[in-house]
């Protein structure tokens, strides 16, 4: 866990057990002394007072997101926190938007595939308000059939406007979908096309029993307070919230694809080929995540990584080229990311396979590594400046079961990787050049040979209501 925990009775007042944040290495940042309170039906509250700014932030976390979307209901977890906002207790949703918006306040949902997430600033004389507001989203929300509907029917037409336009935004999703079919990290978490108009209230307020529950929740305050009393107002707030009816959904670790194989996606009006190729790579926990870091800011992670430098500063075939993980509880993508024109689509993505496969023969020199501790040291602390910041922070690491540590000792950890420690690492986490899976949106009549190059190519049409093909298309 992040911080020491102190149980709390709902009858009583919780007590406090402030932990200190450890020592940071050289340039970095330390974690601010939190205080952990876990209330007697399992909610987590991490408090940090910060008093410089009149201001409060808090994130929280319920476990389970789009993990626990039944089978044909993708996108249940979204609308369901969708609608979290779409009026709450006493207020409708628009009364519920004047609330917030009333007090210069901001306050969002979002579900993402492991969790469901609301963030929300408000100044600290609006402590009140903000607890009621969030204790309403989590206890009373009215999931009324007219917003769900208005609900519904936008996330449906977004997809098919993305669709429609400008694909990019779609293209991990199916990527996931492909690469990761039959394991839950393929799902949809926005929903498709084909799953959307099916889902009811009932289905919503089954998702709200069953996975919004108190023993789910990680909520992290930041900002202008006394711990003591932010505490027992949380705790008056929260602590009838129930537990959740179901458990928490359990998924089977991932695993490496062996040999290549290919999506084709037809956009019939493309002029563009949007393509992601990739793997499976790692969990947000592991232990060589650092330097895993390190080797993908390297090869993609800024505009002077080696695939940016090639694809797009020098041959100009793209106006961007780039690699990222995307780490989940269990091992999650790795993808290298571009688009190209058309008639160039092979020679992009030759050009990727090879700075790629050079990459991972000959890794990186010390005058390179230098670099990009560098650029990986300057780019950490911005992230972790503001009172929100902080507060998404200490959530995500209570949530991963990670501590303090992953903050305060960022630093050290990258001043003391070795170019050989990254060796070890690229070729552990980037899989070899012949077990990748390739998507392709594009043209298929214009691009359907240069794809058979890179693989098997399986064809699904981009008006398909669905990410993937079916079973028997694969």
């Amino acid at each position: 866990m992040l911080f020491a925990s102190a149980s709390a009775s709902a009858a009583e007042s919780p007590a406090i057990k402030p932990t200190a944040a450890k020592p940071s290495g050289r340039q970095g940042v330390t974690l601010p002394k939190a205080t952990t309170v876990t209330l007697k039906n399992g909610a987590k509250l991490i408090l940090v007072e910060r008093r410089e700014v009149p201001l409060i932030s808090f994130s929280a976390w319920l476990r389970g997101g789009a993990l626990a979307d039944p089978a044909g209901k993708e996108g249940l977890s979204a609308l369901t926190g969708e609608l979290l906002q779409k009026g709450a207790g006493a207020r409708d949703a628009r009364q519920f938007a004047e609330a917030v918006d009333g007090v210069g306040g901001s306050l969002q949902v979002h579900s993402g595939l492991e969790a469901l997430t609301v963030a929300g600033q408000f100044m600290s004389k609006d402590s009140a308000l903000m607890v009621e507001l969030l204790s309403d989203m989590l206890l009373r929300p009215r999931f009324t059939q007219e917003e769900l509907e208005k609900t519904r029917a936008r996330m449906t037409s977004e997809i098919t406007a993305a669709k429609d336009g400008d694909p990019r935004a779609l293209v991990n999703t199916y990527f996931d979908a492909f690469h990761f079919a039959g394991h839950p990290y393929g799902t949809a978490v926005d929903g498709t096309e084909a799953s959307l108009p099916g889902l009811g209230r009932e289905d919503v307020l089954g998702y709200a029993k069953n996975q919004l529950g108190a023993d789910r929740l990680i909520l992290s305050v930041v900002g202008d307070f006394d711990a003591k009393a932010l505490a027992a107002k949380l705790q008056t707030a929260l602590g009838g919230m129930a537990r959740a009816a179901s458990p928490a959904p359990q998924v089977a670790t991932t695993a490496v694809s062996k040999g290549r194989r290919v999506l084709l996606v037809d956009k019939p009006d493309a002029t563009q080929t949007y393509f992601l190729i990739g793997n499976t790579a790692i969990a947000r926990n592991d232990p060589d995540r650092v330097a895993a870091n390190l080797a993908g800011t390297v090869l993609g992670g800024r505009f002077t990584s080696l695939l940016n430098t090639e694809l797009r500063v020098k041959s100009g075939l793209t106006y961007g080229a780039r690699s990222y993980f995307s780490p989940e509880s269990k091992p999650g993508a790795f993808v290298i990311s571009s688009f190209t024109q058309t008639e160039k689509t092979d020679k992009a993505i030759d050009m990727a396979l090879d700075v790629y496969a050079r990459y991972r023969q000959a890794g990186l020199d010390d005058a390179t590594l230098e670099s990009a501790k560098a650029y990986v040291l300057g780019q950490f602390p911005p992230r972790l400046e503001t009172g929100q910041q902080v507060a998404d922070k200490l959530s995500e690491l209570a949530f991963y079961g990670l501590d303090s540590s992953d903050v305060d000792g960022f630093a050290a950890a990258v001043d003391g990787t070795t170019r050989q420690a990254i060796g070890t690492v690229i070729q552990r986490v980037l899989p070899p050049s012949e077990d990748l899976t390739f998507v392709l949106i594009g043209k298929a009549s214009a691009i359907r040979e240069m794809a058979r190059k890179y693989g098997t190519v399986t064809e699904m049409k981009i008006s398909d209501k669905r990410f993937a093909p079916a079973p028997t298309e694969r």
